[in-house]
């Protein structure tokens, strides 16, 4: 599907937070009735898809009226497939008949949903995403024959992946073939497949079991890919892979065969399971002798092994697994992989499908001013005034014309997310006017509690390593004072500022040092959930960007909500930092892959990177993504305009106050605001006969 950028500037409620209701029962039906008759219309929809759908999805409806859900996919209208003389044709056309309100505009999007026919559960695999939906008028009447194409509206195709509601992310990751063999197996070229399994016990009893076909059978043809092609040991799960390379990096559905594993391959497998706790990972290896052989006939099966559960002890982690030879059932080798677990946040089943800016991206939002924590870096430059990621540094970067402002967000020993960058701190241990050489204590932030990151004095790590400590200006004053709440950032700050919130997560480094010297306590899912339930009930229709290193936080952000965009924060080829042991944000090209795998608005490229091969950019432009650029080369005008010339979305840089070069000190998405009232003006005036005109000063104004 082709990334996409709207150009038109429709933003109603623009990145609003989505509103909460009750969960409406799922009624899998394709003609509904509420209310009264006289009230309502019956209106066929009917829509072709351009693609052949699994056995387990089916199309649906959902919008703006109680018959469709109100938004809510629980409560779509499940569409009926039409019989096709041609059935090996790829798309079919929906119909659905349903009773939509007489004297309202009904808006309404398509949706591919999964469907499990055990629990009636409903998965949002892909749906609608235009910014605005389609729309059946009051005064519309039904157009004969009329048919629709899912994901087109207006010549425009925007289809996006759904989110976790109640289903459950499993990616195993085969980075540079993990695999160790005899001395004759070294040099094959391997194939995996993986294949999700049931392990719920059945209630029939025993004589009433169908046989279960031997390991050999299942592993000779497609039918045991999972539950969706109709095998009985198979789980309910969609199994998909991605390959991440300039040809192949986007999510599809597994070959029969498996996909290739070499020694220069990063491969995902994209795995969504409804029952978590009781699917074990089949995974296959096959090997072709020669590419004559690849072409004219199947595979060897070299062996296999079975993940269970009980092995992914936290979200994520790596394993090392035996092989078992599928034709012996003895030890073949080893094999490394790493392991994922995405899980639905608590406010996922809540989110409503009325609108998505998870791509979205106005055209007129390019080269735009963002303030680094706010006013810039408080701790490398010895003439700043004002702390870093404060309430005021926020504000007063603000005040000076960013269109955003970036933070950095984690959790402190409670779970509460509060704005602070380095995952280290100093604690005095003693007086609080002085600081000796044993004065102190190094501590990871997140072993204190939001109460002890208030109350004690706390110095920020340049300050305990240098022992020299900083004062800044009204240091004492509430807003001025580092660890502000994410809560009360959303609430400071005009709405009409951006936020691009980075959320801090330590990462291995290549030398296997960890960025923390401590291994993490809180589990990734949690620690996402309690910053994604901060900013979904306090955001507003604030614009907010997600941003981190670790692609697997990205992925995170991504399938645990349908609002918000995510980008990749890279590193690239630098000698500034050291790289990490994940690969994918090492060098711009795996960068940009892993974005578009996984759907992601863009990534923010280093701008050391970028200076040394400016033509990078275009790597990111080819592909659809935005690009951000961060590092401490941005802090120059002439490198600012030099990125703004190469034509970034947007440059994080800090010093607003001095290095801005706008006129008028306010950010885009208040002036498009403003823009948007005139126009609203405008209207009404034109409505009620009055004549609008521009003044001689270049004002508009309205006379009767």
């Amino acid at each position: 599907m082709e990334r996409w950028k709207p150009s038109y500037d429709c933003e109603e409620d623009a990145m609003a937070a989505p509103s909460v209701c009750p969960v409406a029962e799922t009624v899998p039906t394709a003609q509904r009735i509420f209310g009264d008759i006289s009230t309502n219309r019956l209106w066929t929809f009917r829509v072709r898809v351009n693609e052949r759908l699994s056995a387990h999805e089916q199309l649906g409806i959902v919008g703006s009226c109680e018959a469709l859900g109100n938004w809510k996919h629980t409560g779509a209208a499940l569409m009926t497939r039409e019989e096709s003389q041609d059935e090996d044709e790829d798309g079919h056309v929906w119909t659905a008949q349903v009773y939509i309100p007489r004297h309202c505009d009904t808006q309404y999007r398509y949706v591919v949903f999964g469907v499990d026919a055990a629990s009636e559960q409903l998965l949002v695999r892909r749906w609608e995403v235009q910014l605005e939906p389609r729309c059946i008028k009051e005064l519309d009447e039904q157009p004969p024959e009329c048919q629709e194409t899912f994901g087109c509206v207006n010549g425009q195709e925007k289809v996006d992946r759904g989110w976790l509601t109640k289903e459950s992310l499993v990616q195993l990751k085969f980075f540079y073939a993990p695999f160790t063999w005899k001395q004759r197996m070294k040099r094959r070229l391997v194939h995996v497949k993986v294949t999700p399994m049931n392990l719920r016990i059945p209630t029939t009893g025993c004589a009433e079991m169908a046989p279960v076909s031997t390991l050999e059978d299942s592993l000779s043809n497609d039918t045991h890919d999972t539950r969706e092609n109709g095998g009985d040991s198979t789980a309910f799960a969609f199994s998909e892979v991605v390959t991440l390379s300039a040809d192949s990096c986007e999510v599809r559905t597994q070959e029969q065969f498996g996909t290739a594993c070499s020694a220069t391959d990063l491969v995902i497998f994209h795995l969504t399971v409804a029952d978590l706790d009781n699917v074990a990972y089949l995974v296959d290896l096959y090997s072709y002798k020669s590419k004559v052989e690849r072409e004219d006939g199947p595979p060897h099966h070299l062996g296999y092994h079975y993940v269970l559960p009980n092995l992914f002890k936290r979200s994520e982690g790596n394993l090392e697994l035996p092989i078992t030879c599928a034709k012996t059932h003895r030890p073949l080798g080893m094999m490394k992989l790493g392991y994922l677990i995405v899980k639905p946040s608590s406010y996922s089943a809540h989110m409503d499908m009325r609108v998505s800016y998870t791509r979205y991206w106005n055209n007129k939002w390019t080269g735009l001013d963002v303030g680094h924590r706010g006013s810039g870096t408080s701790f490398k430059a010895m003439d700043a005034v004002i702390r870093e990621n404060t309430i005021t540094s926020l504000k007063n970067a603000a005040e000076h014309g960013a269109d955003m402002v970036e933070f950095d967000v984690q959790l402190s020993k409670d779970l509460v997310p509060v704005v602070y960058h380095d995952f280290m701190i100093y604690v005095s241990l003693k007086s609080k006017c002085s600081m000796q050489e044993h004065d102190f204590l190094s501590l990871p932030m997140r072993e204190l509690t939001l109460e002890q990151l208030k109350k004690l004095k706390v110095y920020h790590t340049a300050e305990g390593l240098s022992r020299e400590t900083r004062s800044f200006h009204n240091d004492d004053l509430l807003e001025h004072q580092p660890f502000p709440q994410l809560a009360d950032v959303l609430e400071a700050l005009d709405e009409h500022i951006g936020f691009n919130i980075e959320i801090k997560w330590s990462q291995r480094l290549q030398d296997g040092r960890m960025e923390e010297e401590f291994e993490h306590v809180v589990d990734r899912n949690l620690y996402i959930d309690c910053i994604l339930d901060v900013v979904l009930r306090k955001a507003g229709s604030r614009r907010i960007v997600f941003s981190c290193f670790d692609p697997d936080i990205c992925t995170m952000l991504r399938y645990k909500q349908n609002r918000y965009p995510v980008m990749f924060l890279t590193l690239g080829h630098t000698t500034k930092y050291q790289k990490y042991m994940d690969p994918r944000g090492n060098a711009m090209e795996t960068a940009v892959w892993h974005a578009v795998a996984m759907e992601l608005l863009g990534i923010v490229a280093h701008t050391e990177d970028l200076l040394r091969d400016p033509s990078q950019v275009n790597l990111a432009k080819e592909r659809g993504l935005v690009l951000f650029c961060w590092g401490d080369d941005n802090n120059s005008k002439d490198t600012i305009k030099l990125l703004k010339e190469l034509g970034l979305h947007a440059i994080i840089y800090d010093k607003m106050d001095v290095l801005t070069t706008k006129e008028v000190k306010q950010s885009v998405f208040l002036l498009q605001a403003k823009d948007s009232q005139k126009e609203m003006l405008k209207l009404q005036a034109l409505e009620m006969g009055h004549v609008w005109h521009t003044s001689a000063s270049g004002s508009e104004e309205q006379q009767a």
